[in-house]
């Protein structure tokens, strides 16, 4: 009785190879459409904002490069609109955001990952409730207040709600949550009370996940358009996202002149991101514990 014989070894390598080159080469499709689709309009934003007087705007096939490109059209929004106020109203926000949220969250989520206390379900569970709020169905109340403690047309009122985010709080309570015990467990021994082992042992090892938390704060509270345009009415006070608005007129508008802006108001977020993402990167892949 004969036995099938296996196929060759040479012609089994070969399929895996071409299997394998299959598998690679779908994968770097995907991720050329990921390319496409989340770097697409930021190209597109930076193109029209090069594109002088003689440009066709809306050609088809879509011209990305300028047939005469000119830097006029940032001048031209710095002659129009105070960006520089409106820059600087956003950055007092945003530095107020990233501080609440790296101290808030930071002790709240110490608080809810590594201390026992009655209530600390509830509040674990008050916090995840938030986030499957929407943000609308809660601006009349929050402006309700806000008008109420007098903070009503002031930048503490735009920051207020955003101060320590429900988001950022679990994402510092899971962070302290794997940290290994024996840490807090030998700090016991060796004396440390609460706030020793919180600011000693605790913090130094989640530094990642802070910059993330300092990373969405920023972002958040920068690109927040709705909230501060229900809260501000002087126009002196107006963040930068708001008073881009001014560049679209009632009869007339320009989309270079609008481009323009929003590429002015996304240099200080990847500024900020590139600041900080080593240790955002570091934190992601941690998941909270040091490297």
């Amino acid at each position: 009785m004969t036995t099938p014989q296996s196929p060759p070894r040479s012609r089994t390598s070969s399929v895996r190879t071409t299997r394998a080159r299959a598998a690679d080469a779908t994968r770097y499709v995907i991720l050329l459409l990921m390319v496409v689709l989340m770097a697409g309009p930021l190209l597109w934003q930076l193109s029209l904002s090069l594109k002088g007087v003689g440009d066709e705007l809306y050609a088809r096939p879509p011209e990305l490069i300028p047939g005469h490109p000119t830097l006029a059209n940032f001048s031209d929004v710095l002659d129009r609109i105070p960006v520089l106020n409106y820059l600087f109203n956003s950055l007092l926000v945003a530095a107020m955001a990233v501080v609440g949220n790296v101290v808030g969250a930071t002790c709240a989520g110490y608080a809810l990952g590594r201390l026992r206390f009655r209530g600390r379900g509830t509040a674990t569970a008050l916090c995840v409730a938030a986030l499957l709020v929407p943000t609308e169905t809660v601006l009349i109340s929050q402006f309700l207040l806000v008008r109420s403690a007098g903070l009503a047309n002031t930048l503490v009122g735009v920051v207020l709600p955003m101060i320590v985010v429900a988001l950022n709080v679990l994402l510092m309570r899971n962070a302290f949550r794997n940290l290994p015990a024996e840490l807090d467990e030998a700090a016991v021994l060796d004396g440390a009370n609460a706030w020793q082992r919180f600011i000693s042992i605790s913090v130094p090892q989640v530094k990642g996940i802070i910059a993330v938390v300092a990373i969405f704060a920023f972002v958040g509270s920068w690109n927040d358009f709705l909230w501060p345009l229900v809260v501000l009415s002087d126009e002196n006070s107006y963040t930068l996202t708001v008073g881009l608005t001014r560049l679209r007129g009632t009869f007339y508008d320009d989309p270079r002149l609008i481009a323009a802006g929003t590429i002015i108001a996304l240099v200080p977020i990847v500024a900020f991101f590139a600041a900080l993402q080593r240790y955002f990167f570091r934190g992601l892949e941690s998941g909270g514990l040091k490297g």
